[in-house]
Parts: structure tokens; C-alpha cells; sequence
């Protein structure tokens, strides 16, 4: 087995539906499994899925206990050689996941990788690539949502969308890396119950010595709302997660 698909769903029967479709039409030249893990979903349409998608495995949460312990939970149950996070509020566009995998192959050092990422209005998602938080980016992005052109900030500006580049962190709606490699680091840290999370581990592979990519080559479909930035909820759960991360490495 070459990949596995890794989705945690809550709540998104339709989202995900379309998310499963899309892999079955794109994906090609590869072994491949799929893996989702509902997270106690409230809405248990969900389950109708599986008749409609008889390949791929279902498993249910008896309780939300967040994005990283679900997603290692799943990995527990992974066979192929690499692992593919994957939201289920995104879409495969291109069959593009073999070029993907050749390219991570050709990495001897290889940590992690993300890919472009567009919302339904066709709008590029900055979030693709950024850097390492610190106190002055992080500071930036939550009151001014700086998005300046060709600067690297919290936002990588300086690496073309298109492009293919190193970068220190990708999104955790497309993060692919090798199975092993993410069991040997420890997986997702789960004191974070969400957001937060995939920097976690992305600064965990570099620190590990790896280096992680952004592949802007092949773009994907990620469905969200619009900025949350000043709603309590979200800075409650960004600053969570900052104030972990914080305690964790500074």
C-alpha cells in the first residue's frame, strides 16, 4: 500500500461525500486507502456513506476528543508507506498525487507537504505556506491580516503560489508525509484539541532535521468561511493553541 487517506469528519456528510468522490476520480497509478474517523458527529447522515463508498474504511469516535487524537487514532489502522491528512471540506482537482508522491521520493531529507490551496471563489489561501509563529508575525496576522506582497511574514508572500519551494509549515487540510517518519516524531501533539497542531508538527520535523514543502504545482479545492479573526471563539482557540506552543518550545 503507497498511501493512505487520512479524514476526520464532524459534521460535513455533503463536504465529504464530494471530498471521497474526487479522490475516487483523480487518483491514479497508485495503491491506495481510504480512512475516515467521524468525530461524534452531532448530524449521523454520515454513516449512509458507507454504502456508497464500500472501499473505504469508516470508524466511529465514541467521543470528540479533537483533530489530533482523532487523526492519530486513524493512523493506527494506516498500511500505506505514506499518509495523506486530508480535510473533508477539500476537493482533489488534478491526478496529480502520483507526480506528488515522485517528487516527495526524490527528497532524501523529506519532513512534510502541502499543496495550493483555493476557496470556492477561486482565491488563493495564503494559509499554504507560512513560517514559524512568533510574537511579531503572529501579532500581524490576527490584527492586520497582513498579506504584503513578496515579504515573508507569518504568510509566505515570498514564494510564488505556484511555486515549489522549502517552507516551515503547511496547512494541516493537505499535509502529506511518510508514515513511519510521523510515528517516529511522536504524530500530531494531542494537547491540541484544534488548530495549532499542524505547525506543531511541522516545526517538530524540522527540528528532527527534515524539511517540510510546499508543492504549488497541483491545487486543491478548500471550502471555508470567511476570516474569523476577531471572533472570540477563534482567538480563543488560536490563542490556545499559541499559548501551548509558547510553553512548548520558548
Amino acid at each position: 500500500m503507497e498511501l493512505s487517506f487520512i479524514i476526520v469528519n464532524y459534521n460535513v456528510t455533503d463536504l465529504l461525500r464530494n471530498c471521497l468522490l474526487s479522490i475516487e476520480k483523480f487518483v491514479e497509478e497508485i495503491q491506495y486507502e481510504i480512512i475516515v474517523i467521524d468525530n461524534q458527529s452531532p448530524d449521523q447522515s454520515w454513516k449512509d456513506l458507507k454504502n456508497e463508498f464500500t472501499n473505504v474504511r469508516f470508524i466511529e469516535n465514541e467521543m470528540n476528543e479533537g483533530f489530533s487524537k482523532a487523526n492519530n487514532k486513524a493512523i493506527k489502522y494506516a498500511q500505506g508507506d505514506y499518509i495523506l491528512l486530508l480535510n473533508p471540506d477539500t476537493e482533489l482537482e488534478s491526478n496529480q498525487t502520483k507526480e506528488v508522491l515522485d517528487f516527495v521520493k526524490s527528497k532524501n531529507n523529506f519532513g512534510c507537504l502541502g499543496v495550493r490551496m483555493h476557496d470556492a471563489q477561486g482565491r488563493f489561501l495564503p494559509e499554504s505556506k507560512r513560517s514559524i509563529p512568533n510574537m511579531l508575525n503572529s501579532f500581524k496576522k490576527l490584527f492586520f491580516n497582513s498579506k504584503d506582497e513578496n515579504t515573508k511574514s507569518y504568510y509566505r508572500n515570498d514564494i510564488d503560489e505556484y511555486g515549489i519551494a522549502e517552507v516551515e509549515v503547511i496547512t494541516g487540510a493537505f499535509l502529506l508525509c511518510e508514515r513511519q517518519k510521523y510515528l517516529d516524531i511522536g504524530g500530531l501533539d494531542e494537547d491540541y484539541f484544534m488548530y495549532g497542531e499542524d505547525i506543531d508538527l511541522c516545526y517538530t520535523f524540522m527540528l528532527n532535521s527534515y524539511q517540510n514543502y510546499y508543492y504549488g504545482a497541483m491545487s486543491i479545492l478548500h471550502i471555508k468561511g470567511e476570516s474569523t479573526t476577531k471572533d472570540k471563539v477563534y482567538l480563543d482557540r488560536f490563542y490556545g493553541a499559541m499559548d501551548i506552543f509558547v510553553k512548548k518550545y520558548y
